[in-house]
């Protein structure tokens, strides 16, 4: 039979993949009294799905300074002993024959929040092991505090700190680096006149609200030699706010400054009426593929193996990012495989779990 798309390899610079099932990041908000240093719970995490067949895996958001959490409980790399402890789940990865790259991010307004764990929301104040939140304005995300806004030299001091979490991703061995610029975060918000009203050169229009993440990736791709992705949060679901064809003229400026994939996700910056149901962001990575002739990848509610396939095989996307599909089953891409009638020789099968390719 045919191969289907979806476990067939892709290259993107010196790297292949071997497939285009990949797992999404997704917060963890596990790193417990540890200061940001990932734990075994990020290495049964991340490596059960490495088992389980994902060609490529992709860490939570791993903040690049410690107020860049979006919770006390965050993950890290913004030092050695984070680096230090990453390297240990890529060899483990490595090892089960799965790529893993890393998200680098910043939270900005969506910082010092408390973790869907805790018995309350909102910001964590300082009294309870929080910190004031930064932001290109200083406007609130909706239930938050109002953060305050960064002058120019601390938005180079974080873009420095993004180059230094990139250098220490290397370091640990990753293959791939993911700037989040999505969700609500710092950079996205920075791109959306609906969270940046500065008036100096990082506000204003598009080129000027896109200044801090061209900067990231310039400074970025500078030490970084692998394939760089960026999340991007393609539209944000309110009028006046970023838009699809601002994501499609921004990934042009990305593909030309090296950036490898986009990886489109949408929302999050403010409260808003999204249309939620199987594969609903799924057009905006064909947008942006189509138009800004770059590889995406699709995420959001897709959990079928047969959507999954459509999306890769009709070019709609070049690979999927599963999230919550992947938490309820660790082996995805066993099943799909299995269910698009792969053999065991032909499908991402540790030999431990072969059998479970054997058909009754």
């Amino acid at each position: 039979m045919t191969t289907p798309t979806l476990f067939t390899p892709i290259t993107l610079r010196d790297l292949t993949i071997s497939n285009r099932v990949w797992l999404s990041p997704m917060c963890q908000y596990s790193c417990f009294d540890r200061d940001g240093v990932p734990t075994d719970w990020h290495l049964v995490h991340l490596g059960s799905h490495a088992i389980g067949g994902f060609g490529l895996i992709v860490t939570e958001a791993a903040a690049v300074t410690a107020d860049g959490r979006i919770s006390p409980e965050d993950a890290g790399i913004w030092n050695d002993e984070q680096g230090a402890a990453w390297k240990r789940v890529v060899d483990f990865v490595h090892e089960q024959g799965s790529l893993i790259g890393t998200q680098l991010a910043h939270a900005g307004r969506k910082a010092s929040t408390y973790s869907p764990f805790a018995d309350t929301e909102g910001s964590v104040p300082v009294s309870d092991g929080g910190w004031q939140a930064v932001a290109p304005s200083a406007i609130a995300f909706e239930g938050y505090d109002v953060p305050r806004a960064l002058s120019i030299d601390e938005i180079g001091d974080i873009t420095t700190a993004f180059v230094d979490a990139a250098r220490r991703a290397d370091n640990a061995g990753f293959d791939v680096v993911e700037i989040h610029a999505a969700h609500g975060y710092l950079l996205h918000e920075f791109l959306s006149p609906l969270s940046n009203t500065r008036d100096d050169a990082y506000g204003g229009d598009f080129e000027g609200r896109s200044k801090a993440l061209l900067e990231v990736v310039d400074a970025v791709r500078a030490v970084w030699s692998k394939p760089l992705f960026v999340r991007i949060s393609a539209t944000d679901w309110t009028e006046g706010g970023w838009s699809g064809d601002d994501s499609v003229a921004l990934a042009q400026i990305l593909r030309d400054r090296g950036v490898d994939l986009v990886d489109a996700s949408t929302g999050g910056n403010v409260l808003a009426d999204i249309p939620v149901g199987p594969g609903y962001q799924v057009s905006f990575a064909a947008q942006v593929r189509d138009k800004a002739d770059i590889a995406t990848a699709a995420v959001g509610m897709i959990t079928d193996p047969e959507q999954a396939e459509t999306i890769v095989a009709t070019g709609q996307a070049d690979a999927v990012f599963l999230a919550r599909a992947a938490l309820r089953d660790p082996a995805w891409p066993l099943r799909a495989a299995h269910d698009l009638g792969l053999t065991h020789h032909e499908a991402p099968y540790r030999p431990q779990y072969a059998r479970g390719a054997w058909r009754d």
